[in-house]
């Protein structure tokens, strides 16, 4: 992603919207981890851009595609590939894993870039999740980062400049693996117990429970044909609607979201068969919207029964869904190619990573914050 200035847009009025993924605001103003740096080819010379402002969604929930909001270091003129999440603090600092460089980069709510860490993580750093930590007898109260890398099959948990608190321990006990390189992490999702949940979404489809302490418990879901069996547990999500929370899983492969009690029992999911998700690969709520990346070049919005709200940047062109390798020459506004995550800040507006080889991380703004201006 090319550096540039966030861009500074007038007050939008709507007359009216129809029910499509997008329409087009006329205004002249305006699994690898390769790198996608260093690229000589003159796709790599610049992303495709267009004087057009894409507005995306239905009357139920309107975005403003803004492609321009980051502002990268000095010394990229990319980001680099993107295949892993992103997660916001309490201060909408923006924490995006990154395979070339810091293995974590954080960024202002503005796309200004903050700090970055993780120089000898190496490539792989793929879920993140920030927990707001109550005070303990050696701790104070703060916020603290988990993180799930893929490449050295680790997961830990550091305070949000990267130092190390706890790594979890290898799920051994669990009778599962023959060998370590069978166990690829990809999300991690905590309990208000305390208890941690891991997904082996590139491994062997389990779901790992740890106590607080980092030390595993018991295992669910794994392979199988049963409604309670997982294929491509990719991402996690600590529901708290309802009287108790319950762990929503994008369960890629299968094309849908699955719910589980805290205690592993199945509770149900999202129809495979309805095309609602093609393929999922993160889940996130803001209140009562949620927000799912989808491999397949969407994202889509649910409510918090997991019904159908809208689908956003639905692309037409099915050679870029899932498709690594697409350049920043064939890049287009108003469409994903890949969505691996997606997630709100604290006011709603929506950040979406694309799996791409020169890094795409794209800001929906809500429009209802961008009228009242």
């Amino acid at each position: 992603m090319a550096n540039s200035s966030k861009a500074r847009f007038p007050s939008v009025l709507i007359v009216a919207l129809s029910l499509s993924s997008f329409a087009i605001i006329h205004d002249p103003v305006h699994g690898d981890h390769a790198t996608g740096l260093g690229q000589d080819h003159n796709a790599f010379e610049h992303a495709a851009h267009d004087s057009n402002r894409y507005v995306l969604g239905n009357e139920k929930a309107l975005f403003l595609w803004n492609s321009d909001w980051i502002q990268l270091p000095k010394e990229r003129e990319w980001f680099g590939s993107t295949h892993g999440c992103m997660v916001t603090d309490a201060a909408d600092n923006v924490y995006i894993s990154a395979d070339a460089g810091d293995a974590v980069q954080v960024y202002s709510r503005d796309g200004v870039f903050v700090r970055s860490f993780g120089k000898d993580w190496g490539a792989g750093v793929h879920g993140l999740s920030i927990v707001q930590e109550a005070a303990t007898t050696s701790r104070p109260a703060a916020e603290y980062l988990y993180i799930a890398q893929t490449s050295t099959q680790r997961v830990f948990k550091t305070t949000l400049l990267g130092e190390l608190v706890m790594e979890l321990e290898f799920p051994t006990a669990s009778g599962k693996y023959d060998n370590r390189a069978s166990y690829k992490p990809t999300s991690i999702a905590v309990a208000p117990d305390g208890n941690m949940f891991v997904a082996d979404g590139y491994g062997l489809s389990w779901i790992h429970r740890y106590n607080g302490a980092g030390k595993y418990m018991d295992s669910f879901g794994g392979p199988g044909d049963g409604p309670e069996n997982l294929r491509t547990p990719h991402g996690l999500w600590m529901d708290s609607h309802g009287e108790t929370p319950t762990l929503l899983v994008a369960d890629r492969e299968n094309h849908r979201i699955a719910r589980f009690a805290l205690d592993g029992s199945y509770l149900g999911g999202t129809d495979a068969d309805s095309g609602l998700l093609r393929r999922p690969c993160h889940i996130q709520f803001h209140n009562d919207l949620a927000i799912v990346a989808d491999l397949a070049g969407r994202v889509t919005l649910l409510d918090e029964n997991l019904n159908l709200v809208a689908q956003l940047g639905d692309n037409p062109d099915t050679s870029q869904h899932a498709n690594f390798n697409v350049t920043p020459d064939q890049w287009r506004n108003g469409t994903f190619m890949a969505p691996h995550c997606a997630r709100f800040d604290k006011d709603g507006n929506i950040l979406v990573m694309d799996w791409n080889i020169a890094g795409r991380i794209t800001r929906l703004e809500r429009l209802t914050l961008l009228t009242s201006k």
